[in-house]
């Protein structure tokens, strides 16, 4: 494990680099729009039940992963506390961008249009996944940089406040994937 912590801090932002890039080719290779189909590229896409959700640089669902990053954070400090910070980010990223080309799967996709609210959605664009991704690793930098008190209260406000203002958030996402309730989904529809 020595050993390890001899690797300088660019090594571990290059793999970092080198992960992104392969999940961005994968999910080119998915047939993936490189971004919107619009044709442009905005900072924030507000509205939930529209063609550019998931396709812009953030939106709503951008919060859920600052949240993942507070979640890989604390559970690599649980479980591999002796490895570098750098070398924890780096599985983190790995398991972001997995999920990231899971979630771009068909079947995933599919499986979001049965069971969830999203039932116009069609997969992120290359430039948002980019982007969730970058928004789990900031996530991972606050939840190292914060108290832990802090970060597991900001979560709590994170998936309170997106749940109030868009009826869905990581939690309500990850009950609809797993077990589909249909009282949840009626309120989210409205209902």
């Amino acid at each position: 494990m020595q050993f390890l912590k001899k690797i300088p801090a660019r090594w571990y932002a290059m793999a970092v680099l080198a992960v992104i890039a392969i999940g961005a080719v994968v999910e080119i290779n998915f047939g993936r729009e490189l971004i919107c189909k619009c044709g442009n590229v905005k900072l924030w896409e507000g509205a939930v039940n529209s063609s550019g959700n998931s396709q812009h640089i953030s939106d709503w669902y951008s919060f859920s992963h600052i949240i993942h990053g507070f979640i890989f954070y604390f559970f690599l400090w649980l479980v591999a506390r002796r490895l570098p910070v750098g070398l924890r980010l780096v599985v983190a990223v790995l398991i972001e961008v997995a999920w990231e080309v899971f979630e771009n799967s068909s079947y995933v996709i599919n499986r979001y249009r049965a069971e969830t609210i999203s039932l116009d959605y069609y997969g992120d664009s290359v430039l948002n996944s980019v982007f969730d991704v970058l928004f789990m690793m900031l996530g991972f930098f606050l939840a190292k940089k914060w108290p832990a008190w802090l970060t597991v209260f900001v979560a709590v406000v994170l998936e309170v406040g997106v749940g109030y203002y868009i009826r869905d958030n990581l939690t309500l996402n990850i009950i609809m994937l797993v077990h589909p309730v249909e009282a949840i989904k009626t309120w989210q529809m409205g209902g």
